[in-house]
């Protein structure tokens, strides 16, 4: 009997190509939205969080289940109340499931909760960050730790739980990658800022296998980071890409001061060094089908060239 994966935001840029994958696996796949909008090949269950409403059917259904529901970090400016939105997104939505679940007495045979690098901080420089290092103090570090806290709240109905701190995905869809390589396919490319901020990066196929093998392997517990190795500077990453694509780089650095204009107290996003290792990673039998960023910028890159 095909086993179904209960997803909640699978409508983003990891949920969608995850959900290709699954199904082509053969497993069913099911989706928690707060839209009535359909989709080819998935079953699509309502919520509501803040009525604390969940359709019955997608927990009565449930074999596994993957939380990746959240405001995007970069859709708004950080307002206050953006960020109470961000933070909520994460946390709330997860924490219902679990109390819905400890209520009815039903349990997933196992969870992986989507996080994120920023668990160690915005912008830690060339620090090198483990899945033993500490959380940074930022706001990004503090979005992440509330949110694998509300994870935990599954992991304490004794079911298997992976949390996958997630670096920058790459993908030709949508995401930063396409943002990076628009002006670099007219010869405009260019590193930002000082050029020399850390990007721990992974191409999305791997991200979303990560998801799969963290199911299916019942060995794998707890946080690993969801990460190609090694990192690259922005100013390596915007000269790949041009050389990739076969552009020169004539342009010269766009200066952190019109980036903070731009994005405001965002901008740490994009300006911020993350220096992050997959060190759990390496010690499993998991083998990247992108593991250089090269191969992995000729994969997405040259579909569209």
């Amino acid at each position: 009997m095909k086993k179904n994966v209960l997803i909640t935001g699978g409508t983003g840029l990891i949920g969608r190509r995850l959900t290709e994958m699954l199904l082509e696996r053969g497993y069913l796949v099911s989706y928690l939205s707060r839209s009535e909008k359909t989709y080819p090949d998935v079953s699509v269950y309502h919520w509501d969080i803040e009525k604390e409403a969940v359709d019955p059917r997608a927990l009565d259904s449930m074999d596994y289940l993957i939380h990746l529901a959240g405001a995007g970090i970069a859709d708004e400016r950080w307002t206050d109340e953006r960020k109470k939105v961000i933070v909520k997104s994460r946390t709330e939505s997860i924490e219902l499931l679990a109390r819905i679940m400890k209520a009815q007495g039903q349990r997933p045979k196992a969870f992986v909760s989507s996080s994120a690098v920023g668990y160690y901080g915005a912008d830690t420089g060339g620090v090198k960050h483990t899945e033993q290092s500490p959380p940074g103090d930022d706001f990004l570090a503090e979005v992440t730790v509330k949110w694998e806290a509300s994870a935990d709240h599954v992991k304490d109905l004794g079911v298997r739980t992976v949390k996958l701190r997630t670096g920058v995905v790459l993908s030709d869809k949508s995401g930063a990658l396409p943002k990076i390589a628009a002006p670099a396919r007219f010869g405009l490319g260019a590193p930002l800022g000082d050029g020399d901020q850390w990007m721990s990066w992974i191409h999305i196929d791997d991200m979303c296998r990560l998801y799969i093998e963290a199911l299916e392997n019942e060995s794998w517990e707890g946080v690993y980071n969801g990460v190609a190795s090694p990192p690259v500077t922005n100013a390596e990453l915007t000269k790949l890409i041009s050389q990739v694509l076969h552009r020169p780089q004539w342009i010269p650095k766009v200066p952190e001061f019109a980036l903070d204009l731009a994005f405001g107290e965002m901008a740490e996003v994009v300006l911020g060094s993350s220096y992050v290792e997959n060190a759990r990673l390496r010690t499993t039998d998991f083998k990247y089908e992108f593991p250089d960023l090269e191969g992995t910028l000729q994969d997405l890159l040259l579909k569209k060239a």
